[in-house]
Order: C-alpha cells, then structure tokens, then sequence
C-alpha cells in the first residue's frame, strides 16, 4: 500500500495573468490530519480544489490515491466539502443525504450515521432553506462522510460553529484517522485550530511557508504558540525577499 494519500509536485495554478500557486509541492501520509494554515486569499482553497481535481493547473502534478487527481476511479473514495453548503434548500438534511447516497452508491444506513457524527440528530426533518449557516455546514460535512472516503478534504468546516461543536468535530476528525485510517486535508483560517492537527501547511501568499509538525514549528521559531510562529515565518521570508 503507497504510504502517501496525497503527492503534490510543484503545482502551479494561474487565475488570469496571475500565478496563484507558484511551484507547491508537499505529500499527506495515510491516516493523518494535515492542516492547511492561512490567511483568506492565500490559495488554500485553489489547493484544496486542485486536489478533489475540479481545478485546472498549469503545471506539475497531484496523485490521489495512486491515481491522477479527479480520475474516475476517485469517486466513492474522496470526499469534499466546500465553504459555501453544498446541499438542496428545498430538501430535508435526510433527504439531501438519500439523494447523495444513491448518486454515490453509499449504503442507506450511512445516513442516519453521518447524521449523528455531525450532530444534526434534532434537524434531520428540517428544510434545508430553514437551517442556521453552522447547521448548513455539517450537513455538508455529513454529505462528504457518506460511504467509506479514504480521503476527506474539507474547506473550512468549522466555520461559525461554536466552540463545542468545533471540537467535537475535531475529535471525529482524529477518531476518523485513527480508527478508520481517513486522511484528512483540513483548511482553517484560525490560528488556534491548528494546534489540533498532526501536521501543518502554512500558507501565505500562494507558498508554503513551513510543513511540519505545531510541535516542530513553535520550536523552530521559538515562540510560544503557532500564531506567532506564522508571523516569525511570514517576517523571515520578507526579510530574504528584500536582499
């Protein structure tokens, strides 16, 4: 079995006349939780959509699974969620997820399931259109847990959720890794989360900055948590910029 889930070889994305993601290469072991760290607009979401396949590149390669990303033998095996709800307003979350179950070829029993992994117990009868924007999110969240994915990438799904439910999505992250071997890319503008995640990508600008570990990085930069970890780094690279 190839040990990566994920191989990114120097990935260029251009949006226009402008380069978006300029030569970024990383890899994603089996079973672990990579979060992809920074601000809005530093291409954490081209990333994200170049490696579900939906997004044209103009160079290098990425490999999912062993397969070319997108390939259509992909198709029950990753699950994405994006930051807008990917669910139909005029349909209950259960009826959302028997629709996408038949169309994924997901068992009818994954629906009360990923139901209750995202704690939509209470809202399964409700219309789409009447959920909160956190409630929209797990639904889509709980579209992506349908079947039996190896790899889930997620587009900010914490959102505007509050505290607790945030962390109890996290511990499905990390139950999901290690006791189904998911791997998980899971992308965050806040600093905070990433301290819960086993390996970090911190973006800025259309690069990465730094893939390691929190641990790794707080040491390296010696400081005390990751968000200035991320500002030592960003500091750096604008002091070798200016040579």
């Amino acid at each position: 079995m190839m040990s990566y889930a994920v191989a990114v070889r120097d990935l260029r994305v251009e949006r226009g006349r402008r380069e978006v993601l300029h030569g970024v290469s990383f890899e994603v072991p089996r079973g672990s939780v990579l979060g992809l760290i920074g601000p809005s607009g530093c291409g954490k979401t081209t990333l994200m959509r170049a490696v579900v396949g939906v997004q044209t590149v103009a160079g290098g390669t990425v490999t999912v699974l062993g397969e070319p990303a997108g390939g259509p033998g992909l198709r029950a095996k990753v699950g994405y969620s994006t930051q807008s709800p990917a669910v139909y307003d005029d349909l209950t979350v259960t009826e959302n997820l028997a629709y996408f179950a038949a169309v994924l070829g997901a068992p009818k029993t994954d629906i009360a399931r990923v139901i209750g992994e995202v704690g939509l117990d209470d809202a399964a009868g409700q219309l789409a259109r009447t959920l909160s924007g956190g409630q929209k999110s797990r639904a889509s969240l709980a579209v992506a847990l349908l079947g039996a994915p190896e790899l889930l990438v997620l587009d900010e799904p914490t959102v505007g959720l509050d505290p607790v439910l945030r962390n109890e999505l996290w511990g499905l992250f990390h139950r999901l890794a290690a006791g189904r071997g998911v791997t998980l890319m899971v992308s965050s503008h806040v600093m905070d989360e990433a301290s819960r995640c086993d390996r970090l990508l911190l973006m800025r600008e259309g690069e990465i900055l730094a893939d390691d570990s929190p641990g790794a990085l707080r040491d390296r930069t010696g400081a005390t948590d990751l968000e200035a970890a991320f500002l030592r780094l960003v500091a750096d690279r604008e002091t070798v910029n200016e040579r």
